[in-house]
């Protein structure tokens, strides 16, 4: 029988390093993840003394937009429910018929009206988590404080804008 001997393995414990890869060639600095999530008092406001889009902004219209939104469905909810009970009130009046035929109509174009707007205010809350809010989707410019203050959902510059609705007009005349 042969003899076998037992061979000690040297084990030694290797530091691991941590490298951040940035997800697209674009993203080179690393993002600098905070110690908690900021909060903010309810009379805040921001300022056009602080750094544009910082976090206390973010977390601002973050906060505007979501509360927003639920005002939104809540008045929706509400709309839906008292509308669908006055089905019952048929009325043999040809006039009242359709005094209350166009009622409805009025009441449910503002309904979708609404409900776009709450799909704005989603968009509006996905551009918060990819840090592109604020900020004009066709000239990248910073879309400035007052007017996302006045309209949170907004999307371009007022130029920008101005351009847009010009387009649309051209396009609607032919």
């Amino acid at each position: 029988m042969p003899k076998t001997t037992k061979v000690k393995k040297k084990i030694s414990k290797v530091k691991n390093k941590t490298v951040i890869k940035p997800k697209s060639k674009l993203a080179t600095k690393p993002k600098v993840l905070s110690k908690g999530p900021i909060k903010i008092s309810k009379n805040y406001t921001p300022k056009d003394t602080e750094k544009y889009m910082c976090e206390k902004h973010k977390v601002f219209f973050r906060v505007k937009l979501q509360e927003w939104k639920k005002e939104l469905v809540r008045a929706n909810n509400e709309a839906l429910y008292n509308g669908s009970m006055d089905d019952n009130s048929i009325s043999a009046d040809i006039v009242d018929q359709a005094s209350s035929y166009t009622d409805k109509n009025v009441e449910m174009k503002a309904i979708n009206r609404q409900i776009k707007l709450i799909s704005e205010i989603d968009k509006a809350l996905i551009r918060i988590k990819d840090d592109t809010y604020g900020y004009c989707l066709d000239t990248a410019e910073p879309i400035g404080l007052k007017r996302l203050m006045a309209r949170p959902v907004a999307k371009f510059t007022i130029a920008a804008q101005e351009k847009h609705e010009k387009n649309e007009k051209v396009y609607a005349d032919e």
